[in-house]
């Protein structure tokens, strides 16, 4: 694949399940340079000008096509910020991969700041896809996703967002205003280990009448990690928001969850509910009477939850 090496692929496949070169429109990024690109007939694939980063537009009416644009980054001490913007067409469906893996083995920190923004056009269908992962013995792997949607009436879009391993420092921060009719879901799964910590700010804006959100946090803190969750929902006019923060608690590791709704209209009807808690003993018990050690039977009962 575009002649990278091992740890390179495994990087790829890890934050985007590419093991190849995909179908469609992609672009690879490696150490902050494009390694690959291609448009398709319905998405163009273009540089900004006045940015570092990408200019993604989906035509109108397109169907059941997808994007690829993992970045990679495995040398030490490399830091960027890249900007990428999203046009998505009315009526279009379009799934987009992007997330970010970084392995570092020297001395100095590693980061990726990555600026997702999304303009999705009337009754348009966006799936956006984005992991995070870091591996290797040296210094800091650090992750800064900003993601800002705007929709449109009829509009929908659902995020699956994950960091599932070995990242020491992340600031998350998802933004979405929706107009009339829109829908969004987003569900975010957050791992930590060690001594990483993880701040989430996730902000629902429900301008238009009769949108709707519904967003799922779920975590697992463990050894002397930390996380901070802020789940954000404002109603402008008739809406419906739910949004929901769980979380596993393992270790010496600490946890914060924090609702916030804000109703702004007489008929916006909003929900939050939150639990955090440690694995069940009983859960324990059970898998182990199946042959599973302590370890394996903990990472089962992780690796359910966070589906």
């Amino acid at each position: 694949m575009m002649n990278l090496d091992e740890i390179e692929k495994n990087l790829i496949k890890e934050v985007s399940g590419v093991t190849g070169v995909p179908d469609g429109a992609y672009n690879f990024r490696l150490n902050g340079k494009s390694i690959g690109r291609k448009s398709s007939d319905h998405i163009n694939v273009d540089s900004l000008t006045d940015k570092n980063g990408l200019k993604i537009t989906i035509q109108p009416g397109t169907k059941n096509e997808a994007v690829h644009i993992p970045v990679i980054i495995d040398a030490s001490g490399h830091k960027e910020t890249v900007h990428n913007e999203f046009i998505i067409g009315d009526g279009a469906e379009v799934t987009i991969v992007a997330g970010c893996g970084i392995y570092n083995c020297g001395v100095d920190n590693s980061m990726h700041n990555g600026v997702h923004v999304f303009r999705v056009g009337k009754n348009a269908r966006v799936r956006y896809i984005e992991k995070h992962y870091g591996m290797g013995p040296g210094a800091g792997k650090i992750l800064n996703p900003t993601t800002e949607l705007y929709l449109e009436e009829g509009a929908e879009a659902e995020l699956e967002m994950e960091q599932i391993k070995g990242v020491d420092s992340a600031s998350r921060k998802t933004i979405a205003e929706l107009a009339a009719g829109a829908k969004i879901k987003i569900n975010e799964r957050l791992f930590t280990h060690g001594r990483q910590t993880v701040d989430s700010k996730i902000q629902v804006a429900l301008i238009g009448e009769d949108s709707t959100a519904d967003i799922v946090s779920r975590a697992v803190v463990r050894d002397k990690s930390a996380q901070n969750t802020a789940l954000e929902i404002t109603g402008q006019s008739r809406c419906r928001g739910h949004s929901e923060c769980d979380a596993i608690l393992m270790d010496d590791a600490k946890v914060k969850a924090t609702p916030i709704l804000n109703a702004e209209n007489l008929d916006a009807e909003l929900i939050h509910e939150a639990a955090i808690g440690k694995i069940a003993g009983e859960q324990l018990t059970k898998l182990m009477t199946l042959g599973l050690t302590r370890e394996q039977a903990e990472a089962q009962i992780i690796n359910g939850f966070l589906k």
